[in-house]
């Protein structure tokens, strides 16, 4: 991952954290990575591996695509079908707090499940 990227990629993961109202201790905690890693990811120093930005997508209830297309990676492409396109839309939006995203995709899922 370009420099660039991985520093589009810990600004996004910053600003998500925040949102989210979580400390980088308790998003460290939930990832299973140390605090100082998160840091030097968020500041761009570090690229993840694709575990850990499993895990950090995991911890901030984001798709790992989200997090990919904001730091400019292109999004991994599924076989067969994937999530539907509402779902998708709703794990990426950034203005959605953790709390809004679980209540968007439970109405949406008492709607359709």
């Amino acid at each position: 991952m370009a420099s660039s990227q991985a520093s589009a990629l810990g600004e996004f993961i910053r600003r998500q954290r925040e949102l989210n109202d979580l400390s980088m201790r308790q998003v460290a905690a939930m990832a299973g990575i140390s605090n100082p890693y998160l840091s030097q990811i968020e500041r761009g120093l570090r690229a993840p591996s694709e575990q850990v930005l499993e895990a950090i997508a995991a911890s901030l209830q984001l798709s790992v695509e989200a997090l990919r297309e904001h730091a400019g990676v292109q999004p991994a492409t599924e076989d067969g079908d994937g999530e539907p396109a509402v779902v998708t839309a709703i794990r990426e939006d950034p203005r959605l707090t953790a709390a809004q995203r679980r209540a968007l995709l439970e109405v949406y899922r008492s709607f359709t499940g």
